[in-house]
């Protein structure tokens, strides 16, 4: 996917920013869990990346909005590891 497939909304651009640059991962066995890897590096080249993602209309993200999608997503995440793989003896669970 090309960043321009998610240009005009913003949480799927914040998402492709984040997965883009490795600073959060998808669980293997648990694909709807996010990881944050904890890349301070990561994170913000994850924001300049979303920052000079340009909308259809030629306009880009405002800073603000992009901070508030971007402490959204990240707080939503876990921390270094997967909480459900955490807490199972087999991962598949």
């Amino acid at each position: 996917m090309y960043a321009n497939d998610y240009a005009d909304d913003l949480t799927a651009t914040v998402r492709y920013a984040l997965e883009t640059t490795r600073a959060v991962a998808a669980c293997p066995f648990h694909p709807q869990v996010t990881i944050r890897v904890g890349d301070d590096a990561a994170e913000g080249h994850a924001f300049e990346r979303a920052k000079r993602i340009v909308k259809s209309d030629g306009t880009t993200w405002t800073l603000q909005v992009l901070r508030e999608e971007f402490r959204e997503q990240l707080g939503e995440a876990a921390d270094g590891q997967c909480p459900r793989c955490a807490g199972s003896i087999d991962p598949r669970l």
